[in-house]
């Protein structure tokens, strides 16, 4: 079986990671796999919404280091072997760049534990619903090392520099509701209905008219970097050709009509 698997239903494309028997910690191929898999699915024209998960307990406990110093060092105890090689991926095409610079809509559904280098996947994703069963634990500075992985520059600007420091210097464990309380996950759902939560919600981001879903969302992510004037300026530079759109057409005839607009992305 491919360790991340690629499904699409109804305009969602559900990425999986699927090394449940290591709690899905990620090997330098799963790397490249997933950051493939994300880009397969922003390219295609019939993806309105892309969801991340994990298969079995865990959404992903972090990097896979005692495979990486195997393949590198030949040891179990070459850890330095294996970090290396981590550090020599092209980070323009590793996943967390990969996640912050398409357009398509994502959602993290996290069906469990998220540690190192899976918290930063899940908070690389625009929204995240987590299982109540699911945990969140940054674990860097336990091991040694530090979010190479976007965590120091996403963490802060969710939670605010002084939580972020708190959380990343100490490592600490929080639970799904905890997590919630911090703004970190959006929702919080008891297991037996996390897959429908899950569902709906990107349902109703996929029947939305793509065009301008993805424009919003290059907007609000180049916000972060412009002023408020270059921004607006953005925008609007983004608004001539939605003014064009056979979907802006519709989406106004839908709303005269009361009717539930049908959205082509055209």
């Amino acid at each position: 079986m491919p360790e991340v698997e690629l499904a699409l239903c109804d305009h969602i494309a559900t990425i999986t990671l699927n090394a449940p028997e290591r709690m899905n910690t990620i090997s330098t191929a799963m790397l490249d796999e997933l950051s493939a898999r994300l880009l397969d699915a922003d390219a295609d024209h019939d993806v309105r919404c892309i969801v991340l998960t994990g298969a079995g307990r865990a959404f992903c406990a972090g990097l896979d280091l005692g495979a990486q110093s195997k393949t590198s060092s030949g040891s179990l105890g070459g850890l330095d072997g294996g970090s290396q090689r981590l550090a020599e991926l092209n980070l323009r095409t590793a996943p967390p760049t990969v996640l912050h610079s398409i357009d398509t809509p994502t959602i993290c559904a996290l069906n469990g534990g998220a540690a190192g280098y899976g918290l930063d996947l899940a908070l690389g994703c625009d929204i995240r619903i987590a299982s109540e069963n699911a945990k969140l634990n940054s674990g860097f500075a336990k091991r040694g090392i530090l979010p190479e992985s976007g965590g120091t520059w996403l963490l802060p600007r969710m939670v605010g520099y002084a939580k972020a420091a708190e959380l990343a210097f100490t490592g600490r464990t929080l639970t799904a509701s905890e997590a919630f309380e911090l703004g970190l996950v959006n929702h919080v759902v008891p297991a037996d209905e996390f897959a429908d939560a899950v569902a709906t919600l990107a349902a109703e981001i996929a029947n939305n008219a793509p065009l301008a879903v993805r424009a919003i969302k290059r907007m609000m992510r180049a916000a972060e970097t412009e002023t408020f004037e270059q921004n607006v300026h953005h925008v609007y530079l983004q608004l001539l050709p939605l003014l064009r759109s056979t979907d802006f057409i519709e989406g106004v005839t839908a709303y005269m009509e009361k009717r539930p607009a049908k959205f082509t992305g055209r």
